[in-house]
């Protein structure tokens, strides 16, 4: 949506730049569609564009637009080739191959001359001669062939058959090989040539490569300062990069120094739209290998390449619910689809069957409507059991993308986040019918909240299911109708001490303060209905919850015994400490704290009351 937004409103400026340029100068635009193609091809082979004050003076300028997905490049060693063959790809696509062709066999680079300040056109008068004494060799030529076959010179016919072939022969040759290199550039555009390079092994990782790549981008970039001077307004290449960010740290800096190296020249025709995550790319740029002491902050190294940083904005609650509106009606739930058809062919089945039965009975057989009348019953179940799961889903739907339901506070402004969420609401809703086979207890609401909360809060959500099942496992589990928020309170302080332990997973955790008060005031889950709805979750990866409970199973190993009282050492002194209530209430706690944490049955510790 950015960067439709910035095509859009970058468009839009420079139509508006063209016309107000236009209204304060005579000149009009060259097309180059249409009968201005031909003149186009004109100046290419017979014309040399000059870089004239005037020119330089130009506001008006035209974007093209071109989309780089890093990820289609992802394999390759050479992901940077693969941004210049793009590039190349999407100047031919504008403006055709035959020009660009053109221009890379007969074309000439731009030249600078103050003395022509408003002539932008050069003859090439060599390139004219040329063409000229090609022409006239060639007519020369076939004249003394028409003369040798002719039978007033009989006698000098050898002579001019020998010198008309010869002349025709050199001028055929020299407009073969024009037009072989130009079909050779026709056929086989830059972005195959970069290909084939890359292919190459052995000449892939020599410097040579680098070369011929330059060479390719030096023309791409000539050709475009063509352009600009024959339409008479400036040119800029747009390219947006998208997907760097899901690419190996190695490719992803070779990007970096492609970006750099076109546009080390101050007149590059280029603009950079780089959409990453910054934090993904400076981890990538601090762990490359090859940028060691150049990018040991990635966050500097960003900072020298990037000339205008632009966050995305916290999404608005409007927008929110716009793209929630979009990702549910837009959304290709196979699971919803193929429901919502067996639903209807079903309930056409059933009422063929009944149909049927009732003109059976009435001509006597009785038989056959006995052996149909239980699976057409069972199909009228399933079809009403069906019934109910659409209404549940399209209900549990409704509430995720309702203005006036405080869900809405709690649903992340991650596109992405959005669909996985609307995509597991319908998986989610029919296996708690599965599991219940009517929603008793628990509404579509409730399971809508829980899927949020398994995508937003994992690591918590996990935490707290595992000290639960540790709690249900040790005989001590708290009562059904308990709060979910009180079980998660109770071992908070635990999960603060394996902070670095479980920084990764930590990490995939939204706002803490939501959670509280989703878990505490919103949503207040208790532990039956966490335990219901368990069974039916898919977006809570369950290895996490595996790792914490062997995390705690070690921790509780490795607690240190606390030291024997004295009372033990000396039953003497613990006799004479019967006398004083409060020593020997001093003397038998560490001993009672000892003996909750020592592992019994099957190395299990077991809380004492």
């Amino acid at each position: 949506m950015m960067l439709d937004k910035i095509m859009a409103l970058m468009q839009q400026e420079a139509t508006q730049r063209e016309a107000e340029e236009l209204r304060h100068v005579q000149w009009q635009l060259r097309p180059v569609r249409g009968w201005g193609f031909s003149k186009l091809l004109w100046y290419l082979v017979f014309l040399q564009p000059i870089i004239t004050e005037l020119h330089l003076r130009r506001k008006n300028v035209k974007f093209l637009f071109i989309r780089f997905s890093a990820w289609q490049y992802a394999g390759s060693d050479k992901l940077w080739a693969g941004l210049v063959a793009t590039l190349c790809e999407g100047i031919r696509q504008q403006y055709g191959a035959l020009p660009f062709s053109l221009y890379s066999v007969l074309g000439k680079k731009a030249a600078t001359r103050l003395d022509y300040r408003h002539r932008e056109w050069h003859c090439r008068s060599r390139v004219c001669l040329a063409m000229l004494g090609l022409l006239a060799a060639f007519s020369l030529g076939m004249s003394l062939l028409y003369l040798s076959m002719s039978s007033h010179v009989l006698g000098h016919g050898n002579m001019f058959r020998a010198f008309g072939g010869a002349a025709t022969t050199l001028s055929s040759s020299g407009l073969l090989m024009a037009l072989f290199s130009l079909g050779k550039h026709l056929f086989v555009s830059q972005r195959k040539r970069i290909e084939r390079l890359v292919s190459q092994e052995r000449f892939s990782s020599h410097l040579g490569f680098m070369c011929e790549v330059k060479k390719e981008v030096g023309l791409l970039t000539d050709f475009l300062c063509f352009l600009e001077i024959y339409q008479r307004r400036r040119l800029r290449v747009v390219l947006e990069i998208t997907g760097l960010d899901t690419c190996y740290p190695e490719r992803v800096v070779g990007v970096l120094n492609a970006i750099n190296t076109l546009l080390s020249d101050s007149h590059a025709p280029f603009i950079f739209i780089l959409v990453v995550d910054p934090s993904i790319l400076a981890a990538c740029l601090e762990s490359a290998g090859s940028m060691k002491g150049t990018a040991d902050n990635g966050y500097l190294f960003l900072n020298r390449t990037v000339t205008l940083p632009f966050s995305v904005p916290i999404m608005g609650r409007r927008t929110k619910l716009q793209f929630l509106h979009d990702a549910v009606r837009r959304r290709d739930d196979l699971l919803y689809r193929e429901m919502t058809l067996n639903v209807r062919s079903r309930g056409g089945t059933g009422g063929g069957a009944g149909t049927g039965g009732e003109a059976g009975a009435g001509g006597g057989d009785v038989a056959p409507l006995l052996e149909m009348e239980g699976p057409a019953r069972a199909e009228s179940a399933q079809s009403l059991l069906e019934v109910k799961a659409a209404r549940s889903i399209q209900e549990a739907l409704c509430c995720l993308h309702d203005e006036y339901d405080c869900l809405i506070d709690y649903v992340p402004d991650n596109v992405v986040s959005m669909r996985r969420i609307v995509n597991t609401v319908p998986i989610t809703v029919r296996l708690l019918q599965r599991q219940q086979g009517d929603f008793e207890g628990l509404s579509p609401r409730q399971a809508v909240a829980w899927v949020v909360l398994a995508n937003q809060w994992p690591c918590r959500l996990s935490w707290a299911l595992q000290c639960l099942e540790d709690q249900q496992q040790a005989g001590s589990a708290p009562e059904a109708y308990a709060p979910l928020w009180d079980v998660f309170c109770d071992h908070s302080l635990e999960l603060h001490t394996l902070t670095a332990t479980l920084q990764k997973v930590l990490d995939l955790d939204g706002d803490p303060e939501l959670f509280r008060r989703f878990l505490g005031a919103d949503f207040p889950f208790t532990v039956a209905e966490a335990q219901s709805l368990l069974r039916c979750t898919v977006n809570l990866d369950h290895s996490i919850r595996h790792r914490m409970g062997l995390i705690r199973a070690v921790s509780t190993l490795k607690t240190p015994r606390p030291p024997e009282s004295p009372a033990r050492k000396d039953p003497h002194a613990a006799s004479g400490a019967n006398h004083a209530p409060g020593a020997a209430w001093a003397g038998q706690a560490p001993a009672r704290v000892c003996e909750a944490h020592q592992p019994q049955d099957g190395g299990k510790s077991r809380p004492m009351a």
